[in-house]
């Protein structure tokens, strides 16, 4: 989800810290004793956030059936102060034994060696990939080798108010609608209702790609970075094609400016009625369930353009490179990769767990709204966030970048451009 996101200067500090750092042990899975009650060890578990400690504390309790003598001690850390504690544990040896990871951050320890492979696991059985998005998958591997086990995904879609698209006498969406309905809804409801100050679609756009033009891009047939993740493609006529979408519907009134959003953020404008539709991730559903227009609101998959895609983006459950206790983080590991942990997580967080057949609790948030798209998404046409192994490098010119685009200041092409250019040059140097 967006707080999953990577604190940039963080990620920037924590390459310096890492650099050089040496490989790690590929070796299978610890022996673990036939009875569980005898292995005995104390581990830590790094987390993040504040709402987490119930799901984390209910977790451990259930893994300790099993595991009596296993000790658990969860580490929760604030997301805004998480990795650059985390750097400051990696840099002496001193991370988490379990730890959570996101996808920008991924690369980075796993290509210093501050990762433990779980090929051990995967090969003894223990965990198994294909319960899991494959987009989220590939996300947490590194050089053809798994480091994580996805936890919790986000995908994106449109949540849309019914009402007001009956008000404006706009036809509400259908699965297979394209982006250009889209933007001619967003036009039309705009001008029916421009008297009482509804846009026809609101999002965040600074900051925003994820849940924004890295879908559209994505829709036009274009990447953010290349397979081998050594060039960018933002100067690229989808790229181009995919950022257009969003300065087309500013420049059309149809979304508030830069600036309306910044005095109205996106989900503030969409839950007080002032916007038919809100393009954002699975993450805001909890707070749209708690609005006053909860009953009104249902969701539409993200249009087609050539194609149709999502971003997905999800938490990965990790082993240090450095644990002194690996039978115990192993243990630890297999029990949160499986469906009772996955169902509490998502039960007691509102998360989508990444255990396929076990999201029945995040439906049941807005139970009217057609969720599921957002699990169709992840299962049909997910395209994996995109990073690189030091992805704050080129990542912190976006928010610098792209606003000219967005705000018509300077044409699309030519943003793009500057952008691949800074990209690449940050590529360069990994």
């Amino acid at each position: 989800m967006k707080k999953h996101l990577a604190v940039l200067s963080a990620l920037v500090a924590a390459s310096l810290a890492l650099a050089g750092c040496g490989g790690v042990d590929a070796g299978g899975a610890a022996e673990q004793p036939a009875n569980p009650a005898d292995l005995k060890a104390e581990i830590s578990y790094g987390v993040w956030g504040e709402n987490v400690a119930e799901a984390t504390k209910q977790v451990v309790a259930d893994f300790n059936k099993t595991y009596p003598n296993v000790k658990v001690n969860v580490q929760v850390t604030p997301y805004k102060s998480y990795w650059t504690k985390l750097q400051t544990q990696a840099s002496s040896g001193t991370m988490p034994d379990v730890l959570w990871m996101n996808g920008p951050n991924f690369q980075l320890y796993a290509a210093n060696g501050k990762l433990a492979p779980i090929t051990g696991l995967v090969d003894a059985g223990k965990i198994d990939p294909a319960n899991y998005p494959q987009a989220l998958d590939t996300l947490y591997t590194y050089d053809g080798v798994r480091y994580g086990v996805p936890k919790d995904y986000d995908t994106i879609a449109v949540f849309y108010n019914k009402k007001l698209f009956a008000e404006a006498g706009v036809s509400e969406p259908t699965p297979e609608w394209t982006v250009d309905q889209f933007t001619q809804a967003a036009k039309d409801i705009r001008a029916k209702l421009k008297s009482k100050d509804v846009f026809g679609v609101t999002a965040t756009l600074v900051d925003g790609g994820q849940q924004t033009y890295y879908d559209t891009i994505a829709a036009a047939g274009g990447h953010i970075i290349s397979p081998d993740g050594k060039k960018s493609g933002f100067d690229t006529p989808e790229a181009v094609r995919g950022l257009q979408v969003w300065a087309d519907l500013i420049a059309a009134d149809a979304m508030p400016s830069l600036e309306q959003d910044a005095d109205t953020p996106a989900l503030n404008r969409f839950t007080s009625g002032r916007a038919a539709m809100f393009w954002t991730g699975s993450w805001d559903t909890k707070l749209i369930a708690d609005s006053p227009i909860a009953a009104d609101v249902a969701v539409a998959p993200l249009p087609r353009d050539k194609r149709q895609a999502t971003i997905i983006h999800g938490l990965a459950n990790a082993i240090s490179a450095d644990t002194k206790n690996k039978a115990a983080a192993e243990a630890f590991l297999t029990y949160l990769s499986s469906s009772e942990a996955a169902v509490t997580f998502s039960k007691l967080s509102g998360v989508i767990s990444a255990h396929k057949g076990t999201q029945d609790s995040f439906l049941a948030v807005l139970p009217d709204a057609d969720l599921k798209v957002f699990l169709d998404g992840a299962e049909n046409y997910a395209v994996p966030y995109p990073v690189s192994k030091n992805s704050s490098a080129w990542g912190k010119f976006e928010p610098e970048l792209l606003p000219d685009a967005f705000s018509g200041a300077k044409p699309v092409a030519e943003v793009a451009k500057a952008m691949a250019d800074e990209m690449n040059k940050a590529l360069e140097k990994e």
